[in-house]
């Protein structure tokens, strides 16, 4: 197991939403892996913010997420989505205004419209940290964010070409169905406290089922996680090779500045990382 540091971003079309932990600052170490098979479909099971995706432009792609409101709002993109009906100002009163109007429509089963996908983006764009946070009854719960400024997108036009050449689906990861030469790519939530990315959370035994899924796969697989002990004994222990990586945040929980670190663990490649 090696361990390096982390390689600058390119220049890259941004992910439209802000995403906690998202993978932009990854995608140098992830091209190269990706580029031998890039005439094969790529699948991410976890496809959150698109980072990846956006920085290797696949000409095929399945990309799914267990969270619904992230996939709606991919799907309106497709659809050309303009942020036009909604009032965004970085305001906390029009801020929890919004999130009780979005909270209503996903109680109501209209969570898939065009104005919970507006919201959903204000929502974002204006919560605390980019966080993406959901309670047991699948209620948004993320705070005022209090940035000092904001730019709010009116529409999505730059993004609705590559999105429009990719497929999206909802749901477990095991409900995505893997071709035998699919290159896979997974950022599942990270082995940590913080659970609570949709209604359903994803435990520990999520963790174990995603990578004996994965080792079952015929295809190339590409795992990243925060390192954790538990997270190398397991991915050592289904054969996956194992690459470190001091990602660009720190460990901020009581205090600790700690860098994070990431792990790569991949299977079925043509060459190893390391």
């Amino acid at each position: 197991m090696t361990q390096t540091a982390a390689l600058p971003p390119q220049e890259l079309l941004k992910p439209p939403l802000k995403w906690a932990g998202g993978k932009r600052w990854l995608v140098p170490h992830l091209r190269p892996l990706w580029q031998p098979y890039q005439d094969q479909r790529y699948v991410e099971p976890f496809c959150g913010g698109l980072a990846a995706p956006l920085g290797f432009s696949p000409a095929r792609s399945l990309l799914n997420d267990m969270n619904a409101h992230v996939v709606h709002f991919y799907h309106w993109i497709q659809h050309g989505l303009q942020v036009s009906d909604i009032q965004t100002l970085n305001d906390s009163e029009l801020y929890y205004a919004h999130r009780v109007r979005f909270n209503d429509l996903i109680r109501t089963g209209q969570d898939n419209t065009s104005e919970a996908a507006q919201l959903f983006y204000y929502l974002n764009r204006t919560g605390y940290n980019g966080l993406c946070r959901f309670n047991k009854r699948g209620e948004f719960n993320v705070p005022f964010g209090k940035y000092k400024k904001i730019n709010y997108a009116p529409d999505f036009f730059a993004h609705q070409n590559a999105l429009n050449r990719w497929q999206f689906t909802q749901g477990d990861f095991e409900t995505v169905a893997l071709e035998p030469g699919d290159f896979v790519y997974a950022d599942p939530p990270y082995d940590v406290q913080f659970v609570n990315y949709s209604k359903f959370g994803f435990s520990w035994d999520d963790q174990v089922r995603l990578a004996v899924w994965l080792s079952r796969h015929e295809g190339p697989v590409v795992i990243s996680n925060q390192r954790t002990d538990r997270i190398v004994a397991l991915y050592e222990r289904l054969g996956y090779h194992l690459q470190c990586l001091e990602a660009p945040r720190r460990i901020s929980c009581n205090g600790n500045r700690t860098p994070a670190i990431e792990v790569l663990a991949t299977r079925n490649l043509s060459d190893t990382i390391g």
